[in-house]
């Protein structure tokens, strides 16, 4: 049998993270990573990452709660899968996981875990399409701004029938040549 691995994480600031910390010592853990948001995202993934790395094959990764392993369910899986990947072993102290035990029982919830992750990624897909479809009956565009106005694209026009080069129009307004060619040709569609 390995090592017993602590893992805890808060992710705002009002969360104290010497609870977990305790908890995780009075289980036993020889050794525990742990990480706070300060701000930056990254920071807690860094520290994951390094446990990840850190774990070896026959050790228990133990934290006191299963959402303590990342910020959404996908992140849970993709940890999970990392530490399992290892040959190591999950355990809450809450009892929600432990995915040493290979009973039918644990692997049928290890399933279940993926079928919700993949829920919640569905759902995300859906409020999202859902959400773009009505900014786009609203009249939302999306994409990067133009960098030329209709006014901007007229005069480029005017100027360029009155002898202004493509080179010298593309420098007055700072796009690529190509850019003044496909204005220039649209108006002598019309």
């Amino acid at each position: 049998m390995g090592q017993l691995i602590g893992f805890a994480r808060v992710s705002t600031q009002g969360q104290d993270l010497d609870g977990q910390l305790e908890a995780l010592k009075a289980a036993g853990c020889t050794k525990i990573f742990h990480g706070k948001n300060s701000g930056a995202k990254e920071a807690n993934k860094v520290r994951l990452e390094e446990m990840i790395n850190y774990i070896r094959e026959g050790d228990v990764v133990l934290v006191t709660k299963l959402d303590r392993l990342g910020r959404s369910l996908r992140m849970i899986l993709e940890a999970l899968d990392s530490i399992e990947d290892k040959k190591a072993a999950v355990r809450s102290l809450d009892g929600a996981i432990d995915t040493s035990n290979q009973s039918p029982t644990a692997k049928a919830q290890q399933a279940l875990i993926g079928v919700f992750a993949q829920l919640e990624r569905d759902l995300i897909v859906n409020r999202t399409s859902e959400g773009r479809e009505a900014a786009l009956r609203k009249g939302v565009q999306f994409g990067r701004k133009h960098k030329l106005s209709a006014e901007h694209k007229a005069d480029i026009k005017v100027r360029h029938k009155n002898g202004e080069s493509v080179r010298a129009l593309a420098a007055k307004y700072d796009v690529s040549r190509p850019t003044i060619d496909r204005i220039i040709k649209d108006g002598n569609k019309h």
